[in-house]
């Protein structure tokens, strides 16, 4: 140790929000949202906190409160590279790598190393705390868990998407009005670093290659989605037309007595959520399951009939019937829920052509379900790939394929794709600068959209929904939506 000074440590099972946190020394890796809530929420209850973040940027005013109220605050580069002396615990922000040095200083000597999630967990309030409904999937998080919010809100409870979407986790355990229930959308990343969680019920709704750059392998990435199983309480839901999720359900260590419930766009079996011909029906909460089924909503009543988006609505009504709500609730819920913007949106209809936002669509498998849910489309590809490959979402929709459009970084990755799977669609590459792109029509995405202008015939859609991340041409992906939007009404004029 170098002659380091280390206290012992203090012990921290069985401490939750009731509990005095004094002389408990955390180490916040990260101070964005989660990291600032974190960091919050532990100097409230009396530990002695100190956050690290390599980076200033917005984040000045509230390292100044935090610092009024106690809590150290280091920022700028460098600040991460060394794990503090008299360390009890290490919470780490999602996204964090295992290698980061501060984590991998943590391992060394044996502190342990909490994500939000965990201490969420550990935070909870011990008589009233809110039973956890949780969500993780490559694709189809955030519409599911937010879908399954309004879900609980039809059905008078009160409740909040929260995790890695809406309400930091640390948030919603820690306000002084107990929640009936959590809508909880949890990440890979954020699975990681969770060990004690137990859920009430949990679904993963797909696995498919993504996060390579952070993963060294699909069966490690598919391993942390696995952990959202762990000692669930009453459901495990799990896709039937994904069988990786129903090997996870088989592995999982769950509480005694808790059901495996599949969702399938096919007729359900017994134990099932499904499809019969239009109508969305439950076959697992129900006594007569074995011979009958209970209509919940029908397709055409969705916001949208893409298949994923089906799915996604199955997947919510089973955590929520779970749960112990009514067939009302789930079938008024669901009739109510509009999508966040960029997922599967309309922007225009022009000369017959429909031009489609699913910039939300970031990795191959999100938009091969954007891709099946249209018959002939000019597509509109490209950005940041992560390490993942276009190969099989090629070979699986070419006989969809009008043309595609291919922009960003990555874009190669793709057009060697189409070259080998797809060498008879027209493809067009529109290069740009990875900075200084502009949002009208003169831009990059202007000179995207004037080309699938020129590719479109009446009956396509022209799709944006890159399979890749935008950061290298735009701030988010909500940022590269709006410009492809804007480009669109430019081109097309006013809607009726």
């Amino acid at each position: 140790m170098g002659g380091r000074h280390v206290s012992a440590p203090r012990e921290l099972d069985g401490l939750d929000q009731t509990s005095s946190w004094d002389g408990v020394r955390a180490v916040v890796a990260g101070f964005g949202v989660s990291g600032f809530a974190a960091a919050d929420n532990l100097n409230h209850l009396g530990a002695s906190v100190t956050a690290l973040d390599e980076s200033a940027t917005g984040k000045e005013e509230k390292a100044e409160l935090l610092e009024v109220l106690g809590a150290t605050i280091r920022l700028g580069e460098g600040a991460t590279a060394t794990l503090p002396d008299d360390v009890d615990v290490l919470v780490t922000s999602p996204g964090w790598r295992p290698d980061a040095p501060l984590l991998a200083q943590a391992r060394e000597r044996g502190v342990p190393v909490w994500g939000e999630v965990e201490l969420a967990w550990r935070l909870r309030h011990p008589e009233h705390a809110a039973p956890w409904l949780a969500v993780t999937g490559t694709n189809g998080k955030t519409t599911t868990v937010q879908m399954l919010e309004t879900i609980l809100r039809t059905a008078g409870l009160r409740t909040v998407a929260a995790g890695n979407v809406g309400l930091p986790i640390v948030e919603a355990v820690m306000d002084p009005t107990p929640y009936d229930v959590l809508a909880v959308e949890l990440s890979s990343f954020q699975l990681h670093y969770t060990s004690s969680m137990s859920a009430e019920s949990a679904a993963v709704l797909n696995i498919a290659e993504d996060h390579l750059d952070w993963y060294a392998s699909m069966a490690e990435y598919a391993a942390d989605k696995g952990r959202v199983y762990e000692q669930v309480q009453r459901a495990c839901v799990y896709n039937v037309d994904d069988p990786q999720t129903e090997a996870l359900v088989r592995e999982a260590d769950v509480v005694e007595g808790a059901r495996a419930i599949g969702f399938t766009l096919g007729m359900p079996g017994v134990g099932m959520l499904g499809l019969v011909e239009d109508i969305l029906v439950d076959r697992a909460f129900i006594e007569q399951r074995s011979d009958s089924a209970a209509e919940l909503v029908t397709v055409s009543e969705l916001a949208s009939s893409a298949p994923h988006y089906v799915a996604n609505a199955l997947a919510a009504a089973a955590l929520a019937r779970a749960h112990g709500v009514s067939q009302q609730a789930v079938r008024d819920g669901l009739r109510s829920f509009r999508p966040d913007g960029h997922r599967i949106a309309e922007v225009a209809r022009h000369r017959d052509v429909t031009w489609v936002d699913d910039s939300k669509a970031t990795n191959p498998h999100a938009a091969l379900a954007s891709l099946r849910a249209y018959d002939s489309v000019v597509w509109v590809a490209g950005g940041l790939a992560k390490g993942a490959r276009f190969e099989e979402l090629v070979a699986a929709v070419r006989d969809r394929l009008r043309a595609v459009v291919l922009l960003g970084r990555d874009r190669a990755v793709i057009a060697e794709a189409l070259a080998r799977h797809a060498p008879d669609v027209p493809v067009i590459e529109v290069e740009a600068h990875e900075t200084g792109v502009t949002d009208d029509e003169h831009g990059p995405m202007g000179r995207v959209v004037e080309a699938a202008a020129g590719l479109a015939q009446p009956g396509d859609t022209v799709l944006l929904a890159p399979g890749c991340a935008s950061q290298d041409m735009f701030t988010d992906y909500g940022a590269r939506g709006d410009a492809f939007a804007a480009a669109v009404r430019a081109r097309t004029g006013p809607q009726e």
